[in-house]
């Protein structure tokens, strides 16, 4: 599109009318989003500051708590404006900016699953190589190319779609997301063809992998010691924990957000809502408790506090 793009607003139809509780939502999202931040932010900052969380293990944590960061903050901040607003609309280039950021961070995260799940391959099911497999410039690398491949991807549609006409204003949706083709005139089949392409790139392909890779740990694991059997379940559990997490979330934007549906917009909101509150706050959570190095010095943190 033309430069006109930057004046053509989008009406964002999914908000429910209830100024009785309005203060009441803001102050309650609020809430979690600071949560969001805080939480996430505290547990990389703990992998930054102490040299034994220094591993591919826990810098991959790091980034993917870093990615719900940014999750989140390219939704809570204009949502948070929008409750407080008689109108909630948003300029189309904003528009595609939410969605390529959106689905930047969601893509990523498949493909961070992936190599999580190829380094506790690499840890569990063959030890005396890991060092040499797990350097620090093979991590550096996957983690470039976790980013650079879901930029790549993602920056194709929102180019697309940025240069298609618009024939519809109003969005079903409280944040853009894929609905915005729905705002298009013609239903392109370049758009549609390379969604299903990126579909299968960035999530069924690293699914399918990290599915592999824990079906090889748990044979190796059934065959092993009590010990193994017990540093397995530590480190894998909460990867599949985040794993099922995650893909709940990618069901919902898949089957809702572009299929049409009976769903009354107040049920639509709330399941919404569902989408972005769980998964920013489960990661850290998980992590904190599940992962034993980073759960102790959570609780030193605390204790130094509780003494200041």
């Amino acid at each position: 599109m033309d430069n006109e793009s930057d004046f053509t607003y989008i009406i964002l139809d999914g908000y429910v009318e209830d100024d009785k509780y309005r203060y009441v939502y803001f102050v309650i999202l609020v809430t979690v989003y600071i949560l969001i931040i805080c939480s996430n932010s505290t547990i990389v900052c703990l992998i930054w500051i102490h040299k034994n969380l220094h591993e591919p293990m826990y810098i991959f944590i790091a980034a993917l708590l870093l990615n719900s960061v940014l999750f989140s903050t390219n939704i809570y901040p204009k949502l948070l404006k929008d409750i407080l607003s008689e109108k909630q609309i948003i300029s189309y280039s904003a528009c595609l900016l939410q969605f390529f950021i959106f689905y930047f961070s969601a893509s990523s995260e498949f493909l961070l699953l992936a190599a999580m799940s190829y380094d506790r391959y690499v840890s569990i099911c063959k030890p005396l190589q890991y060092p040499t497999i797990m350097t620090k410039t093979r991590v550096s690398i996957l983690l470039v190319l976790t980013w650079f491949v879901s930029a790549c991807h993602i920056a194709v549609p929102a180019i697309l779609s940025a240069q298609s006409k618009l024939c519809n204003f109003t969005m079903k949706g409280i944040f853009c997301n894929n609905a915005i083709y729905e705002l298009l005139c013609v239903h392109s089949r370049v758009i549609t063809i390379y969604g299903v392409v990126a579909l299968l790139d960035l999530a069924l392909l690293p699914v399918l992998f990290i599915i592999y890779t824990y079906t090889k740990i748990l044979l190796i694991v059934y065959r092993s010691s009590r010990e193994v059997r017990k540093k397995a379940a530590e480190t894998c559990l909460p990867h599949l924990l985040v794993l099922f997490s995650f893909c709940c979330l990618c069901a919902y934007d898949i089957s809702i957000a572009r299929v049409e549906s009976n769903l009354s917009k107040t049920v639509r909101l709330l399941m919404t809502l569902q989408t972005i509150l769980y998964h920013p706050l489960f990661n850290p959570l998980i992590y904190g408790l599940k992962m034993k190095l980073i759960s102790k010095h959570l609780k030193r943190l605390f204790c130094a506090a509780q003494i200041v």
